[in-house]
């Protein structure tokens, strides 16, 4: 990390310049579908990025998709088997990769059928949500966020970190979700992904974003 060089950018202009990236990427598995991971803890809100180049590419004429993994929550009664705040259930239980796999990147694989189920479970009512299938035309991009992304193996075919420092990380994150900070501290020290993405970005000031280019 203190080899990374950073350089100040807007958000807007962030937007702008992954949504030109991504027009020309091809997925490396032949798939017509690039596949964009925006990784994050939620303090980081790495949705809101993936928002932003979203619009960036319908302003340039390309359909995409963003997918948030929490979504894709698996229900209470499993989250919470352990108690509210059991940080190994958060760090390997909490999210329903099996889902991710069957409904959002199984049918974005090469001569898959493109029909992508947005989320599947509503945490607020703890019940499936019931969203229709969106179909993605060829040359469509897929933009999923979330938490933990990076130790999961899914298929990206690009990957940005939105890096918040550990102090950066504490203040953001609500008081009552502070439990689950140990579970960020592993996911650095395992998967690292501020070495593994391919694009990173540093917010510890929300108002004046940073990146590696």
């Amino acid at each position: 990390m203190g080899r990374v060089r950073f350089e100040a950018i807007t958000w807007e202009r962030l937007g702008d310049l992954l949504a030109e990236r991504l027009l020309d990427l091809k997925p490396g598995d032949g798939s017509p579908w690039p596949r964009i991971a925006f990784d994050g803890a939620p303090a980081a809100r790495p949705g809101d990025l993936a928002a932003l180049v979203s619009e960036a590419l319908r302003i340039r004429g390309r359909a995409s998709l963003v997918v948030g993994t929490e979504g894709f929550l698996r229900p209470a009664s499993l989250r919470f088997e352990y108690g509210h705040e059991d940080v190994e259930a958060y760090y390997d239980g909490w999210f329903d990769t099996a889902a991710l796999w069957r409904e959002v990147f199984g049918p974005l694989d090469p001569g898959g059928t493109g029909r992508v189920l947005p989320d599947l479970w509503d945490p607020t009512t703890d019940r499936a949500t019931r969203s229709p299938y969106v179909p993605l035309p060829p040359g469509a991009i897929l933009l999923t966020h979330g938490p933990l992304l990076l130790k999961h193996w899914f298929p990206f075919d690009l990957t940005v970190h939105v890096l918040l420092s550990p102090g950066a990380l504490r203040r953001r994150t609500p008081q009552d979700e502070h439990w689950t900070l140990p579970a960020f501290e592993r996911y650095e020290t395992e998967t690292d992904p501020a070495a593994t993405a391919d694009v990173l970005v540093r917010a510890d000031d929300p108002r004046h974003p940073a990146w590696n280019g």
